[in-house]
């Protein structure tokens, strides 16, 4: 259990930026110095630490929900308070050690009293404008166009209209509202198919807001071929504390409210399996790579999964991580369709993340083949995006005539 050895990380790093912020708020109101008051604002402070272990512990009910939806903005506030507190120090540091100034007045005012105050304000003004920011930008979901072309013929089509959305989270961050949103832009777009790749879930069935009514407001997608999904790693039944999770040794693996939920709202799950759509293109749906789910110990390669289909035709595939994109492109695959990734979700985030992935958000071309990476719908861990975006992908493909 990773998240209990770092714990002792995450209560330093809480206590560090208490220390910082006490320190700057009682150089500008010294009578925060008195104990009457340092003791109830060391007391709300713990106990807004400690939301997060609060909220994973307590019973499903309304109180566990507020109370999550408040840690998980508490994660994000934690992430840009570190950032901006621990820049001003180091910036400190250089300017005391390292540049000259002698007895310079710029000096001494920037160390005096005032000018830690003014130090504290700017960092808390900073740290407030990044979290509200960063709260705003994942309460809105823009449309991503991409035009490509495919070398196959499909029979009866000249193109097909694919929405791509990915890593909706279903719980305790993302509900009804947000969906409402997505299938008003979805609906919008009169497309031929809708695919979701993965992550539909955020791991916990009990989290979601409304199951009846989110069922009714996604089986309003309209499309012509209808919506199909395929699972991603959060798609099983599993707790999660601060982005670890505690699923113990048992099956990983799927709710099966989960799957009668998807059935409810009328979205067909390819559980490594193919459909032959309007005999004109191949739909294939991958198992996860990290976490298959139920029956599935390890999924296909490439080459199998392409076996006994007709190469002449188009061959789109899901697969809720990018990965294998050039065994895929061998195997014959036109169109990969991904997520998973988030575009690093929030700043460093989206910088530090593409190191990892070949093509972490985007288009990336591998041989004939098309792959595309949605930075998704909805967010994990803080409710925040700061450098990405929420979004659905709108893909016009143009086949051979």
């Amino acid at each position: 259990m990773i998240a209990v050895w770092l714990s002792p990380v995450y209560l330093l790093l809480c206590a560090y930026v208490f220390y910082r912020l006490q320190t700057w708020l009682e150089r500008c109101l010294p009578y925060l110095k008195r104990r009457r008051i340092r003791l109830p604002v060391a007391f709300l402070y713990l106990c807004t630490a400690f939301s997060i272990l609060a909220a994973f512990l307590l019973e499903p009910s309304p109180a566990k929900r507020l109370l999550k939806q408040f840690s998980n903005t508490w994660l994000g506030v934690l992430l840009y308070a570190l950032l901006v507190i621990l820049t001003a120090d180091l910036l400190r540091l250089v300017v005391k050690r390292f540049l000259p100034g002698g007895n310079s007045r710029w000096k001494e005012r920037l160390f005096s009293q005032r000018g830690h105050g003014l130090i504290g304000l700017g960092c808390i003004l900073c740290v407030g404008g990044f979290s509200l920011a960063g709260i705003v930008s994942a309460d809105h979901i823009s449309v991503t166009n991409y035009e490509l072309s495919v070398d196959k013929e499909a029979p009866g089509l000249e193109e097909l209209k694919i929405i791509l959305a990915a890593d909706l989270h279903l719980g305790y961050s993302i509900g009804i509202r947000h969906m409402e949103q997505m299938v008003d832009l979805i609906n919008q777009e009169d497309a031929d198919i809708v695919v979701i790749a993965g992550d539909i879930f955020d791991n916990e069935y009990e989290a979601l807001e409304d199951p009846e009514l989110l069922a009714e407001v996604l089986g309003g997608i309209q499309s012509r071929y209808g919506v199909y999904a395929c699972y991603g790693n959060h798609d099983i039944k599993e707790k999660v504390l601060a982005g670890f999770t505690f699923a113990g040794r048992g099956e990983k693996a799927s709710d099966p409210r989960m799957d009668a939920f998807l059935e409810k709202a009328g979205i067909r799950l390819l559980r490594e399996e193919g459909v032959l759509i309007d005999d004109a293109f191949y739909l294939y749906g991958r198992p996860d790579y990290g976490r298959p789910g139920r029956g599935i110990r390890v999924r296909k390669t490439p080459e199998q999964l392409t076996e006994g289909m007709d190469l002449s035709r188009p061959v789109i595939v899901i697969d809720h991580q990018p990965r294998e994109l050039q065994e895929l492109a061998d195997a014959g695959v036109d169109l990969d369709l991904c997520g998973h990734t988030h575009d690093g979700q929030t700043f460093p985030g989206n910088l530090t993340a593409r190191l990892f992935w070949e093509n972490i958000c985007g288009y990336l071309q591998k041989g004939n083949m098309h792959n595309i990476v949605t930075s998704g719908v909805g967010v994990f861990g803080p409710d925040m995006r700061l450098g990405t975006r929420s979004e659905i992908c709108v893909i016009t493909v143009r086949f051979s005539e």
